[in-house]
């Protein structure tokens, strides 16, 4: 009768405690699904290093150098603004709009100029010539707001029904979308205009 207390045998042991060469694991976690938990008894697989991040600085940082940073990414956030605009600049039509607009001499860049002029020259303490004079040319360049806000949108409607056909834009909204950019001065406008006076469009 064979003794209940003798110890196993190293051809009987538990499989689950023998090593594992790294190809018999590879292919072990290959033939798991995700999220499997491997047998008691054998050693946890560790993740590979690579593509981890490196373990940065702890150190925290002081208020100069956190106001330094805060200062560097509204100054990036601000360019960007810049360059590429925000979600309403967004769109083919958008852009389109925007390089009509820019494609031109506006009469709308001289609106806030021109009212300023008025506002100055309507002064009561003004003589009546200058008066006269400045209600005419707040006249004139409410006429000729007007007529370049016709000819812009009329330009635009037509470019996009022939490049568009099948766009869902409002024409409503593209139109004020182009008088608000065409009375803006130039070198304020955003995003910024990526065509000269003159090009084609």
């Amino acid at each position: 009768m064979p003794s209940l207390f003798r110890r196993k045998s190293a051809d009987l042991a538990d499989p689950a405690t023998q090593p594992v060469t790294p190809a018999e694991e590879e292919a072990a976690e290959a033939a798991h699904p995700r999220g499997y938990t491997p047998a008691k008894g054998r050693e946890t697989p560790k993740r590979p290093a690579t593509g981890r991040r490196p373990a940065g600085s702890t150190k925290p940082l002081t208020k100069e150098e956190a106001k330094a940073l805060r200062r560097e990414r509204r100054a990036e956030a601000a360019a960007e603004f810049r360059r590429e605009g925000g979600p309403r600049d967004r769109g083919p039509e958008r852009l389109l709009a925007r390089n009509v607009v820019d494609s031109r001499r506006t009469v709308g860049t001289w609106f806030f100029g021109g009212a300023l002029v008025v506002l100055i020259g309507s002064n009561q303490a003004m003589p009546p010539v200058i008066r006269l004079a400045s209600n005419l040319l707040w006249g004139a360049l409410a006429i000729g707001v007007v007529i370049d806000s016709v000819l812009i949108s009329r330009k635009i409607k037509r470019l996009v029904r022939e490049r568009f056909p099948n766009t869902g834009q409002r024409m409503g909204s593209l139109y004020l979308y182009a008088i608000m950019r065409a009375i803006t001065f130039r070198k304020l406008r955003t995003p910024q205009p990526r065509v000269a006076i003159g090009d084609p469009v």
